[in-house]
C-alpha cells in the first residue's frame, strides 16, 4: 500500500487513539446516520464516506483487529493476510527489513521465542494436514517430544448495517459488496439495534488455511420521527387539545401495522402514558410487544376570537386551581 493510501481510521471517526469501546461505538453511530445512502440519496460522496466509516468501525470495534492496526498502520491488512510488509523502516519505528524470511517474520509477529538457553529464538515450521473438512493449518511449537499441534481457525469478519424500522419491522433483504463479491442478506423481521445476523461462510480467507470464516453484521436502526423504543416496547407521542384532556376524546393512532383508536379517559394529564397491548415491536417469532401512548397536551398558538372569549368564560367560572399544592412548599 502506497503512503499515499493510507486512511487515518481513528481521523475518519472523530476520536483519538486512545478512545474506549463506546467512544468508537458513540461516534460511529452518529456518522452512519448522517452519511446514510437512504438519508443523502444520489449523493456519491456521502456514498463513499458512508463506506469509509463503516470500514474504520470494523476494524477499530474488533480489539484483536485493533491492537495489529495500532501496531503495523498502513501495514496490518498485509499482516492480517500472511503477508510481511515491505522491507526498510517500517511503521512505528518496526524494521521488516531485519527478517530473512517471512517465517522468521511470523515467529516475531507471534512472540514464539524458547523458554532459555540459546539464542531465544526456536524454529516454527507450517504443517497442512487433510480431513474430511478440507485442509486445516497446523503450527508445531517446537521439535521436541513434547511438541504439539493448535489448528488455526477460519477469519469472522464483523461489519454493521443500518436499516429503516420500517425494514426492521417487516423484514428485509440487502445486497451487500464484500471485497468483489455481493451478497444478498435476508433480515428476518423484528431485528433491533445491536442484534446479529449470521452468514455462514462470507467472511474473510485464513492465509494458512484457506478456510473462509463467517460473516456477522451488527444491526444499527436509523432513527424514526415517531415510534422510539422503551425496552421491548415502543413508545410515541400523542398531541392532544386541553379540551381533550379536561373531557376525553377517541384519538386515532398510527401503529407499525395500521391505526387503531384510542379512548382517553376524562381528566388526563401531559405526560400521563396509555398502553396499546400487542401493537408494539415484533420478535423473530411473531409476537408483539406493547405500543405506549404518551400524551401530550397543546395548546392552540393562533387560537380564534370565539376560541378566546371561550377560554376566556371558562377562566372567570373555573375555581380549578393546578398550582395549589404549591403554596406549602419552602426550604
Amino acid at each position: 500500500m502506497a503512503a499515499t493510501d493510507f486512511r487515518d481510521y481513528y481521523e475518519i471517526l472523530g476520536v483519538s487513539k486512545n478512545a474506549t469501546p463506546e467512544e468508537i461505538k458513540k461516534n460511529y453511530r452518529r456518522l452512519a446516520r448522517k452519511y446514510h445512502p437512504d438519508l443523502n440519496p444520489g449523493d456519491k460522496t456521502a456514498e463513499a464516506r458512508f463506506k469509509e466509516i463503516n470500514e474504520a468501525h470494523e476494524v477499530l470495534s474488533d480489539p484483536e483487529k485493533r491492537r495489529k492496526y495500532d501496531q503495523f498502520g498502513q501495514y496490518w491488512k498485509q499482516v492480517a493476510a500472511g503477508t510481511p510488509p515491505p522491507g526498510g523502516p517500517g511503521f512505528e519505528g518496526m524494521d521488516f527489513g531485519q527478517y530473512g524470511s517471512f517465517d522468521d517474520f511470523i515467529n516475531e509477529l507471534l512472540g514464539r521465542f524458547s523458554r532459555g538457553g540459546g539464542s531465544g529464538r526456536r524454529v516454527y515450521t507450517y504443517r497442512t494436514t487433510t480431513g474430511p473438512e478440507g485442509f486445516r493449518e497446523y503450527v508445531d511449537f517446537g521439535e521436541d517430544p513434547f511438541s504439539r499441534f493448535t489448528e488455526m481457525p477460519a477469519q469472522d469478519t464483523e461489519a454493521a448495517i443500518a436499516l429503516t424500522l420500517s425494514e426492521a419491522f417487516h423484514g428485509t433483504q440487502k445486497r451487500l459488496q464484500i471485497g468483489d463479491e455481493t451478497v444478498t442478506v435476508r433480515i428476518p423481521p423484528g431485528a433491533k439495534s445491536g442484534s446479529r445476523i449470521r452468514v455462514k461462510g462470507k467472511g474473510q480467507i485464513s492465509p494458512f488455511s484457506q478456510m473462509r470464516g463467517d460473516l456477522y453484521l451488527t444491526i444499527e436502526l436509523l432513527p424514526h420521527p415517531f415510534y422510539r423504543f422503551d425496552g421491548d416496547n415502543l413508545i410515541c407521542d400523542l398531541p392532544i387539545s386541553p379540551e381533550e384532556a379536561v373531557l376525553g376524546a377517541q384519538a386515532v393512532v398510527p401503529t407499525p401495522d395500521g391505526k387503531v383508536t384510542l379512548t382517553i379517559p376524562a381528566g388526563v394529564d401531559s405526560g400521563q402514558t396509555l398502553r396499546l397491548r400487542g401493537k408494539g415491536w415484533r420478535d423473530p417469532k411473531g409476537n408483539r410487544t406493547d405500543l405506549l401512548v404518551r400524551l401530550k397536551i397543546v395548546t392552540p398558538k393562533a387560537p380564534t376570537a370565539a376560541e378566546k372569549e371561550c377560554y376566556e368564560k371558562l377562566r372567570q367560572v373555573s375555581h380549578f386551581n393546578p398550582r395549589k399544592a404549591l403554596a406549602e412548599v419552602h426550604l
